[in-house]
C-alpha cells in the first residue's frame, strides 16, 4: 500500500458559483474536494472525516470565516486554512494570518495562482499517513500511562480495521465519542463520512426523520426530500451516541436496518441500501435495561459484537498529569497566549479531585483556569474561580469505609456543591460539572438529592 493518500480539500463559500469553480479547479489536479455553503455545514464535514486543507470565504452569513477558523482549530488543531477575501476585507485576512492561517487570496482570484498556493501549502504540511504507517495509539498518547487505558488503546488498534459493530460503555464525559472517532480514523472507512447522532438530545418525534430521512409531503412541514443520517453515513461510520434513550419503535426500525442493511425514508416506498459501520455508546447499563424490558435483547446483541468500556477518570488518576498538561498547552495555543505553567502543587490537587464529570470536566476547568490565571502560572485558586470547589475531596479511605462508598460520597458531594453554587438550577450545575443535563438528573435521582429548595424560576429553567 502506498504511504500517501489523495489530499482532501474542504471549500467553504456561500456563493455556489465560487464553490463550483474551486471544485473544478482542484479536482482537475486529482484532489478530493468537499464543499460547504456555510460554517455549520463545514464543521459537520470536519467532524466527519479527514481534511488536509480548508479554503474559506471571510464574509459569510451566520458564521463568518474567522469564527469558522477558530472552531475548526478546536476540531482539528493545526489544520491549514486559506482565506478567500474581497479587497475590502483584506485587513480581516491579515488578522487571520496572524492568528495562524497559512495563506489568503483576493477575489477574483487567478486559477493558476490558486492551484500553485494550494500545492505549496499541502507540500509544507506533508501527506497524511496510510493505515499501515500509523503508530500504535499507545505511542501517540504517551501522557496516558494507566494500564486500563493502555489495554483500551490496544483493543482499539486491534478492531479498528474490522467492520464489526462496537458498543462503547462509560460514564458521561469519559470520551466515548473520542474513542468512536479513533475507531473510524484508524480503519479503512476513514476517507468516508463519520456521522454522529445524539440520541439523548434529539426529541423522539424528530429522531426517526434524522436517522432515516423523509420525502416531500410525508408529514406537515416536510416541504422537500431530506436525506437521513444513516444514508449520509453510507460507506462510512454511523455513531449512535446515548443509544439507550431510543424508543421501542426506533429500536425496531434500527434492528431491521442492522439486519437488512436497507432503509426506507418516511413516506417513501422504495428501500435504499446503506453500507456503513455502526458504533454506539451509552452511559446506561443496557443489560439492566434488557432485563427490565426497556431495551430489546436482539438489538443489544446486534450492537455489542465488541464491547469497549472506558474507565472513569477517578479510576485512572495517573493519567491526570499528562491530560492536564496536554489541555493547558492546547488552550494556550488556541487562545494565543504564552504557555501557562502547571506547578507540582496544582497537578497534585488535580490528581486528588474525584472528577464526577470525568475528562470533560477536567478539560472545561482547565480552560477556565488558563484564561483566569495570572503571571503565567495556574494555581488551584484559578480552578476554583472556574467553577470547582475551594478544596478537593479526600480520596483516602477512612477506617471501616469501602473505596466504592468513598467514591460515591465524593461524587454526591460534588453534585451538591455544584447545585448550591448554581442556586439549584440543574442546567447550570451540569455546566459547572461538565456533564449533560440528563446525566445530572440521573445522579440526583441516584443519590436521593433533595432539590426542593429551588425557586419557581429555577423550576422553569430546568
Amino acid at each position: 500500500m502506498s504511504s500517501t493518500v489523495k489530499p482532501i480539500v474542504l471549500v467553504v463559500d456561500d456563493d455556489r458559483d465560487i464553490l463550483a469553480v474551486l471544485e473544478a479547479r482542484l479536482s482537475s489536479i486529482d484532489y478530493r474536494v468537499l464543499t460547504a455553503a456555510g460554517g455549520e455545514e463545514a464543521l459537520r464535514l470536519l467532524k466527519g472525516g479527514p481534511v488536509d486543507l480548508m479554503i474559506t470565504d471571510v464574509k459569510m452569513p451566520g458564521m463568518g470565516g474567522m469564527d469558522l477558523f477558530s472552531a475548526a482549530q478546536q476540531i482539528k488543531p493545526g489544520l491549514p486554512v486559506m482565506f478567500l477575501t474581497a479587497y475590502g476585507t483584506i485587513p480581516d485576512a491579515v488578522k487571520a494570518m496572524k492568528a495562524g492561517a497559512v495563506e489568503y487570496l483576493t477575489k477574483p482570484f487567478n486559477g493558476r495562482e490558486l492551484v500553485s498556493k494550494v500545492q505549496e501549502v499541502l507540500k509544507k504540511s506533508g501527506p497524511r499517513q496510510s493505515l499501515d504507517s500509523l503508530p500504535p495509539l499507545g505511542e501517540m498518547f504517551r501522557g496516558v500511562t494507566s494500564p486500563a487505558m493502555g489495554e483500551l488503546y490496544e483493543l482499539v488498534d486491534r478492531i479498528a480495521r474490522s467492520d464489526v459493530n462496537v458498543l462503547i460503555l462509560g460514564e458521561s464525559g469519559v470520551g466515548k465519542e473520542r474513542i468512536a472517532h479513533l475507531l473510524h480514523q484508524r480503519g479503512p472507512r476513514r476517507e468516508q463520512p463519520f456521522m454522529v447522532v445524539d440520541c439523548g438530545s434529539t426529541p423522539t418525534g424528530l429522531l426517526e426523520s434524522e436517522l432515516f430521512g423523509h420525502v416531500r409531503g410525508a408529514f406537515t412541514h416536510a416541504i422537500k426530500d431530506k436525506k437521513g443520517l444513516i444514508e449520509a453515513a453510507d460507506k462510512g461510520t454511523l455513531f449512535l451516541d446515548e443509544i439507550g434513550n431510543i424508543s421501542h419503535e426506533m429500536q425496531v426500525r434500527l434492528l431491521r436496518f442492522l439486519e437488512d442493511k436497507k432503509i426506507r425514508r418516511i413516506g417513501d416506498l422504495k428501500e435504499i441500501p446503506v453500507n456503513c459501520r455502526v458504533i454506539s455508546a451509552t452511559n446506561a447499563d443496557l443489560r439492566e435495561e434488557v432485563a427490565s424490558g426497556n431495551f430489546r435483547e436482539d438489538l443489544y446483541y446486534r450492537l455489542r459484537v465488541v464491547t469497549l468500556k472506558i474507565p472513569p477518570l477517578r479510576e485512572r488518576r495517573e493519567d491526570i498529569p499528562g491530560l492536564a498538561q496536554y489541555f493547558v498547552e492546547n488552550f494556550c495555543k488556541t487562545h494565543d497566549i504564552p504557555l501557562v505553567k502547571l506547578p507540582p502543587e496544582t497537578t497534585r490537587w488535580l490528581s486528588e479531585y474525584p472528577w464526577p464529570g470525568n475528562v470533560r470536566e477536567l478539560k472545561n476547568a482547565l480552560e477556565g483556569g488558563v484564561v483566569l490565571c495570572r503571571n503565567g502560572v495556574l494555581h488551584k485558586s484559578d480552578l476554583c474561580l472556574s467553577g470547582l470547589p475551594e478544596a478537593p475531596f479526600k480520596t483516602q479511605v477512612a477506617a471501616g469505609e469501602s473505596s466504592a462508598f468513598s467514591l460515591e460520597e465524593s461524587e454526591r458531594n460534588a453534585i451538591l456543591r455544584a447545585l448550591q453554587q448554581a442556586g439549584f438550577v440543574q442546567k447550570e450545575a451540569a455546566n459547572l460539572l461538565g456533564i449533560s443535563r440528563r446525566a445530572i438528573h440521573y445522579k440526583i435521582k441516584k443519590y436521593g438529592i433533595d432539590c426542593g429548595k429551588r425557586s419557581n424560576k429555577n423550576d422553569e429553567d430546568d
